[in-house]
């Protein structure tokens, strides 16, 4: 059986490093079989790092092109039919996937996280796309429960980085011990006064604890001033790292002690690695996340005005909290390979 040539479809090459770990866990997954092309936002900058195909996402021109030259259409994993941040971006995953269904493509929706779905129009946009596909993937209980009202089959598995390879990160070990990693992003819930409350209660954490604060922004358009505020306020040690390999993102919390994190990808990093984690939720995805694996934490809306109590909070914790068992991650990343054992099957079919 030839080479199975397959189009990656995501919000990749735009410096987030939750989607650049889904893209990295994709192509981790894929069978030899298949040769990935990469819809990016920097399609240099995607070869360069993964060494794959890769062409500008937002040509009609290289995307026709592409579809054309291929069997298969992936929606490489996230939550791209939403609503909340962006009122039109589904409109283009959708119409992706629309295309590639009317062009022949088998078409596939890999690890998804749906919602939320706030106007009507997402919501016939989203059934319609999902219902064409040959098969779907879910991450968490909300995606799978929707998709069964829509009576639309699919597979529930953990989000597939768990299951990522890590990479060491240079300099992390020459950094003094204990260490902290903090995540926080730009979000309306997260206001100028929360903000300011979060940064109090970490330098009175941090004088309590005398760890090394690791700032870690996911996505630097969104995350790196956020950073920069926080470091500007720290008196004792600590470091920004903007990192731009996820398996090096995974691998930073391989040395700390535990993670502080609205992004949702670096709680399931910290997690997979033996940190504890306390979350800030942002979104659903997290609340579901924080269900799943009983973690500490606060939504943003509900988050404490004291920044002494925020402080306690996190220090009891990380006194007396305790990181997932080796067991339980293991269980967790075999249930990811799911997403793997998905994509085999439909990939590696003979009628492809």
């Amino acid at each position: 059986m030839g080479q199975t040539r397959a189009i990656l479809c995501g919000y990749y090459g735009k410096g987030n490093g939750g989607d650049e770990a889904l893209l990295a866990t994709l192509l981790q997954m894929l069978p030899e079989s298949v040769t990935p092309l990469v819809l990016s936002g920097n399609p240099s900058l995607t070869r360069k790092q993964y060494g794959v195909e890769s062409c500008d996402r937002t040509s009609a021109f290289q995307v026709l092109k592409a579809m054309r030259h291929s069997d298969v259409f992936i929606w490489g994993g996230g939550s791209l039919i939403q609503d909340a941040t962006s009122a039109r971006s589904h409109l283009y995953y959708a119409g992706l996937m629309g295309l590639a269904q009317q062009l022949g493509l088998k078409t596939i929706a890999w690890a998804q996280g749906i919602g939320p779905l706030n106007r009507q129009l997402t919501r016939w946009v989203a059934r319609r796309s999902f219902t064409g596909c040959e098969a779907v993937s879910v991450r968490d209980y909300g995606s799978a429960k929707l998709l069964a009202n829509w009576q639309i089959p699919c597979l529930q598995a953990p989000d597939p980085v768990w299951a990522l390879v890590s990479s060491p990160v240079a300099g992390l070990w020459d950094l003094p011990a204990p260490r902290v990693a903090v995540t926080l992003r730009s979000h309306p819930e997260l206001t100028s006064q929360r903000l300011n409350n979060l940064t109090h209660a970490l330098v009175s954490f941090q004088e309590a604890t005398q760890t090394c604060i690791l700032l870690v922004p996911f996505q630097a358009s969104q995350d790196l001033s956020i950073a920069q505020l926080i470091a500007s306020q720290l008196k004792g040690e600590h470091q920004i790292f903007c990192l731009e390999d996820p398996r090096e993102l995974k691998g930073l919390c391989r040395g700390v002690e535990m993670v502080i994190g609205m992004r949702y990808h670096s709680l399931i990093m910290g997690a997979a690695e033996e940190c504890r984690c306390f979350a800030l939720s942002y979104d659903p995805k997290v609340n579901y996340l924080m269900a799943e694996l009983n973690l500490p934490g606060w939504d943003l809306k509900q988050l404490p005005d004291d920044p002494n109590f925020i402080s306690k909070t996190w220090l009891e914790y990380y006194v007396n909290g305790d990181p997932l068992s080796g067991d339980q991650i293991q269980s967790l990343v075999d249930r990811a390979l799911m997403h793997r054992d998905l994509l085999t099957e439909m990939l590696t079919r003979e009628e492809l």
